[in-house]
Formats: C-alpha cells, sequence, structure tokens
C-alpha cells in the first residue's frame, strides 16, 4: 500500500499521528501485545462476533474469529475482534424480533465509533444476519459476511430429520397420541447434533442465502456446514479478501443496487426461503435508500419456479444442498432470470463467481424444466382485511386450501390462544379459519414467530394436520402450511384484523392475490367505534422507543429514525 493510500485510511486519524492522541490510541491497544509495524498504516478490520453461549447456533464463532484474523494477518491488515448483541433465536423472550433493531444501532455505533477501515460480519442465527447488515449499511464501510453455517443433518431411526420443521411435525403427533413422549425425547436428542444454525430451509439458512444473493458473502458460503473444516478455511480468505475491498474502497453502497435486491428475491423464491426474507429484505434497503416495497417481492418472485427441495418445502436439508452444489447451482440455473452483471464482493460480478458452477445432484438441486413447483414465490394479498398487505408461502401451504372460505375462530392475542385452543368446547371445524390478533410490531411487542398456530387437539385427532391460519405475526422459516402473516396495518394500530369477531367470514384467494374479510363497511365502523387500543406490560426503556418508533411490516419494521445511513465521520475527538 502506498504513502498516499495509507493516509486516506480512516483509522490513519487514531493511529497515524504522533501527537498526543496518536500516542494514547497506540499505547493503551499495544497492552495486548501488538507490536510497533502494526501501526504502520496497515487497514484495520474489525470482526464483529456474534457469538454467545445464549445463542446456541453462533457459539462456534471464537474458533471462526481467529481464522479471519488469520486471513487478515496474511493480506497485510490488522484485526480487532469486537462483540455485539447477539441475538439467540431459541432463548431469548419474547422475540428476538423485538431487538433486531437495537443490535443493528449496536453494530453501527461499534463500527463508527472505531478505528476500523473494513468489517467483517459474523453471522448465524437468524436477526444477526439482517441486523449486523442493517448497521454496517448504515456506517457504509467495506463490509463482507461471514455466515455461521448450518448443523449437520439429525438423524432418528434411520432418516433425517430437520430442526424446526421436525419439531412442528413431532410436537402436533405428540398432542394427538401418535407419538410417545419417549419418542419425543429421543428425537430431541437427535436433531441438534453439531455446530451451526438450523438445517432446513428456515430463516437462518435463508439469511446465508440471501447475503450470498446480495453479493456479501464469498461465493458459495452460504451453504457450508458449519463442522466442516470448509467453513473455517472460508472464514480466512474471507479475512483476506476484506483487506483488498479496503484498498479498492469497495463498499456495501457499490454492491447492494436495485438489481442485487432483485436478485435476492427471485433467488429466495427459487430456495423455497422463509418468509422472513420479505420483512428483512425491506429494511435492508430502508438503509441504504433502496426503493423496494412489498409488491417487489410478488411480481419479482411468485413466477420463479422451485429449484431446492429442502425442508419446510421439499425432503432434504442444508449439508445435502452444500453437497448438491449449493447457491452457486441455482444461481447457476437463473441466469436467465437474474442481473448476472451485479458487482460482489470478490470485486467481480455474480454471474462471473458462478460461471460453470456444478450440479452434482437433481435430487436436490432441479433444473428449471424440472423443478419442485412451477412458481414458488412469496405472494403477497390485498384486501379489506389486509389494506397495506400480507403475505403467505405457496410452496408451504396445502393446495387445497389456496382457495377457501370459512368462519373465523377468533384468538385476541396468544395467551388467549393457549388458553382455548385446545379446549373441548371450542367451536372450530376443519374448515374453520384460525385468527390470532395482537402479534405484530407493536402488539407483542416485536411481531413474535406465533403465526404458524398449533391447530386444535380436536382438529389434530381427526387426522387434519392444516388449517388456514390468519396473523399480523411472523412464523419459523422451519415451519409449514397455509398461514397467511404480516397483516398491515396491524390489529394493535387499528388494523381491520382488530375488528373480526368469531363466525365472520373470511376468504382467502391466494390465485387472485386477495384476502377478505366478509363483513358490512357499516359493521366494522360500528365495531371500530368500540374498540380500543390493547395495554403493553412493557413500556419503559428500549420497549418504550420501540413502541413509539417501530414502522409496520410493510416498511419493513424498522424504526423510522434509522432509514436512511449517516455515513462512518466522527467528527470531534475523545479528549
Amino acid at each position: 500500500m502506498s504513502t498516499n493510500e495509507k493516509n486516506k485510511l480512516r483509522s490513519a486519524t487514531w493511529f497515524g499521528n504522533n501527537d498526543k492522541m496518536g500516542f494514547v490510541h497506540r499505547s493503551w491497544t499495544k497492552n495486548q501485545g501488538h507490536p510497533d509495524h502494526m501501526y504502520d498504516g496497515r487497514p484495520v478490520i474489525g470482526i464483529c462476533n456474534t457469538w454467545s453461549e445464549l445463542t446456541p447456533c453462533n457459539a462456534h464463532f471464537r474458533i471462526l474469529a481467529e481464522h479471519i484474523k488469520r486471513g487478515v494477518y496474511e493480506a497485510g491488515g490488522f484485526p480487532f475482534e469486537f462483540p455485539v448483541m447477539s441475538l439467540g433465536e431459541i432463548l431469548m423472550r419474547p422475540t428476538t424480533m423485538l431487538y433486531r433493531n437495537l443490535a443493528s444501532m449496536d453494530v453501527e455505533e461499534s463500527i463508527r465509533a472505531n478505528p476500523l477501515d473494513g468489517v467483517v460480519l459474523m453471522t448465524g442465527c437468524d436477526k444477526t444476519t439482517p441486523s449486523t447488515v442493517m448497521g454496517a449499511c448504515s456506517v457504509d464501510l467495506p463490509t463482507i459476511v461471514l455466515p455461521g453455517g448450518a448443523m449437520l443433518n439429525g438423524k432418528y431411526r434411520g432418516r433425517d430429520i430437520g430442526s424446526g420443521t421436525s419439531v412442528w411435525e413431532f410436537s402436533e403427533d405428540l398432542r394427538a397420541g401418535k407419538m410417545s413422549m419417549n419418542d419425543f425425547l429421543e428425537a430431541e436428542s437427535c436433531m441438534s447434533r453439531s455446530d451451526g444454525h438450523c438445517m432446513t430451509m428456515g430463516t437462518a439458512s435463508t439469511m446465508a442465502c440471501m447475503v450470498e444473493a446480495l453479493g456479501l458473502t464469498l461465493p458459495g458460503g452460504a451453504a457450508i456446514p458449519a463442522a466442516d473444516s470448509r467453513r473455517r478455511r472460508s472464514a480466512h480468505l474471507t479475512g483476506m479478501r476484506i483487506v483488498e475491498m479496503v484498498k479498492e474502497d469497495l463498499r456495501p453502497t457499490a454492491i447492494l443496487t436495485r438489481q442485487a435486491f432483485e436478485n435476492a428475491i427471485k433467488v429466495n423464491a427459487a430456495i423455497g426461503g422463509s418468509t422472513n426474507f420479505v420483512v428483512h429484505l425491506l429494511a435492508i434497503a430502508g438503509r441504504v435508500g433502496i426503493d423496494l416495497d412489498l409488491e417487489d417481492f410478488d411480481k419479482l418472485g411468485s413466477d420463479i419456479p422451485l429449484l431446492v427441495n429442502l425442508m419446510p418445502s421439499g425432503k432434504f436439508l442444508m449439508e445435502d444442498f452444500y453437497y448438491a452444489g449449493g447457491l452457486p447451482a441455482v444461481i447457476s440455473k437463473l441466469r436467465d432470470e437474474l442481473h448476472m452483471n451485479a458487482i460482489t464482493v470478490t470485486g467481480k460480478s455474480i454471474g462471473e463467481n458462478t460461471e460453470d458452477a456444478p450440479l452434482y445432484n437433481k435430487e436436490v438441486i432441479a433444473d428449471q424444466e424440472a423443478s419442485f413447483m412451477d412458481k414458488a414465490g412469496i405472494a403477497v394479498l390485498r384486501g379489506n382485511l389486509c389494506e397495506n398487505g400480507a403475505i403467505i408461502k405457496p410452496s408451504a401451504a396445502s393446495p387445497e386450501l389456496m382457495q377457501h372460505r370459512g368462519k373465523a375462530v377468533v384468538f385476541e392475542d396468544y395467551d388467549d390462544y393457549h388458553d382455548r385452543i385446545d379446549a373441548p368446547d371450542l367451536d372450530v371445524d376443519k374448515n374453520s379459519v384460525l385468527v390470532l390478533k395482537n402479534v405484530g410490531p407493536k402488539g407483542y411487542p416485536g411481531m413474535p414467530e406465533v403465526g404458524n398456530m398449533g391447530l386444535p387437539k380436536k382438529i389434530l385427532e381427526e387426522g387434519v394436520r392444516d388449517m388456514v391460519r390468519i396473523s399480523d405475526g411472523r412464523m419459523s422459516g422451519t415451519a409449514y402450511g397455509t398461514v397467511v402473516l404480516h397483516v398491515a396495518p396491524e390489529s394493535a394500530v387499528g388494523g381491520v384484523l382488530a375488528l373480526v369477531e368469531d363466525g365472520d367470514f373470511i376468504e382467502l384467494d391466494v390465485p387472485n392475490r386477495t384476502l377478505h374479510l366478509d363483513v358490512p363497511d357499516e359493521e366494522l365502523e360500528r365495531r371500530r367505534a368500540n374498540w380500543t387500543p390493547p395495554e403493553h406490560a412493557m413500556s419503559r426503556g428500549y420497549v418504550h422507543m420501540y413502541l413509539n418508533h417501530v414502522m409496520q411490516a410493510d416498511k419493513g419494521a424498522d424504526f423510522d429514525f434509522l432509514m436512511g445511513k449517516s455515513g462512518s465521520e466522527v467528527p470531534r475527538p475523545n479528549h
């Protein structure tokens, strides 16, 4: 690196001056054993680590961070690992989505406030990917993502089982009396048998594929299993590449173009990705100023065929996906649908990255003409029940329920659902429509993954395994069923969902993209006059800020004051 390039480094304003503050910055960091030559003007790389023992998906990240550092050192950089808030989907209550925006603020301010020239984001569990990407985009320094990888396939009694997807299956079989408690507990110990996140095409795997489709990871980085040594090699190469990105001044805003977002939407349809993809991609687009709205997901993705045969839309798992060729093979199959000239973190286009990408198993990844489903993208619904939109994932739904009319069985909130869902006197049959209110961004608060409500026990005992379900919440990417989600406006702010009563007829028509509550406008106005907004048990601190500033699901559920970016400038010194 030339003297001029060194002087342009952002970190030089901390480490490059031979004055009092240069002394302070160098001296105190030398207590970690860094020799003098590390301060000679080489790029300083931040390693944003979302490791936590409370986030089981990311518990191996300290090992991966060491491999990133090796790559940074080899390429002539100076690595600093730093922690940020970790979001563990499995343990956090009431929902990690409540804290996604807080974590993004942690990432943004940690990057901006420190002497960093480039950043590696270590991501794994669901919200650690969008939160770190959102925060980094708001600063816009050279950034690359290292996904942590999925677990190895679960193994139970001679068959593969998938995290999340098989949980829903087993729990309903247990409630229906088809599975014993001993078998249920045995399966529990057979499912999560290595480092890594969910090995289904759940939200974590979808987010890993999202960042690769956006061009933010090294090619093939999404699907390498966490336990595979190639994941550590990818970490090393990621560390090397971020140093070069700093030298090239290759920033997120150069990569995250409108074309990149369109590519990600189409790829998500082809892999049968999580519905959570929608709310997270909208939030990321808002941070970089890309005009993206709900209709883009339907317009761009709904006609894309399903090319990946993974749970919950198929039968295989992420380990199989990697061995079959991973995301490069899918992108190659979509070559005629995508913007193959979109730039990526490699400095090359996504087309160059995936040229001649091999496909090894057509049972897992199909050719377009032999797809597993003709049209697999997320469908966006409109109607008086969802004036600002709602979504459904056809590839995980029952075809016979895609056009359905039934009487509403209403649960006012999640506590009401838990109290009554298995009541013998619940007035419900297989044609009913289950409606869950007050689980949206403001209503819960935090928009939890409860939209895939378990069916009433009396219905399960009849052998029924799917019903139409509607809510303003989300569902796990590992889940399945005919589930309408992200209804906007949500019930807690007075959306029409708040006015639904038991016995109202609801009509779902996915082919025609409509969701209609069959109640006259005059009656809805009468009900609205008697409606009062819910009170929140949590109302101070961060939750208070969240309730006052979170936007609706159709806007990505980000905070209104975080739209756009602030950049990397820090105008004032610290002493």
